[in-house]
């Protein structure tokens, strides 16, 4: 049977929020009561992309960042999730409650070094393209159509210092997100999930 997702209401201010029906208010801690109730979704078809992506994270340090990357890249179909120098692993609990159990789903395997991890990808014939703002980068949805036929990792790096040089170099591509406003960057798992889709 599906699992029901209940909203509950305060009699008394009114806060509507998902809860079990008696739940307290957490304004007025009066006992609040069933507003509506809804069934989940099933579970979507899984339809694995011909040409896999897979994800390498470099000193990305943040968990809630790599936990929601994991989320992301298991609605994209990502193939596999590297997780390199501090980036932390589905070990972590506060990683795993972000995730939402994705990382149950998606392989992962963690590396002390991102720039050798980088050179034995691309030795075995896996492309790479760094997701990084570099005086020669591309737009990365005029590069998305170029994306090659076989494996891709998407390379992202640290929350401040970006991706590391030594990886850079065995990058065949640095790809940007095009920004309208007045910062330069998005934060890492909210750029992750734009580009994976619009390179799948």
């Amino acid at each position: 049977m599906p699992e029901a997702y209940r909203f509950v209401v305060c009699p008394a201010c009114s806060l509507r929020f998902p809860g079990e029906v008696g739940v307290p208010c957490p304004l007025c801690k009066i006992e609040t009561q069933l507003a509506s109730e809804r069934c989940a979704e099933p579970d979507a078809d899984v339809s694995n992309s011909t040409a896999p992506l897979s994800l390498l994270l470099d000193n990305v340090r943040s968990v809630f960042n790599v936990g929601s990357i994991f989320r992301s890249a298991d609605g994209v179909g990502a193939g596999h999730i590297y997780l390199a120098g501090i980036a932390p692993t589905p070990d972590h609990k506060a990683m795993r409650k972000t995730a939402l159990g994705a990382e149950s789903w998606i392989s992962w395997s963690a590396h002390k070094n991102g720039a050798q991890l980088a050179e034995e990808l691309a030795d075995r014939g896996h492309t790479l393209w760094a997701l990084e703002r570099t005086q020669g980068s591309e737009d990365l949805f005029v590069a998305a159509p170029k994306r090659p036929e076989g494996s891709l990792v998407l390379v992202l790096g640290n929350e401040v210092a970006g991706v590391d040089p030594g990886i850079l170099r065995h990058c065949e591509r640095c790809v940007h997100i095009p920004m309208r406003g007045s910062k330069a960057s998005l934060n890492v798992a909210t750029a992750m999930g734009i580009a994976a889709y619009a390179l799948c």
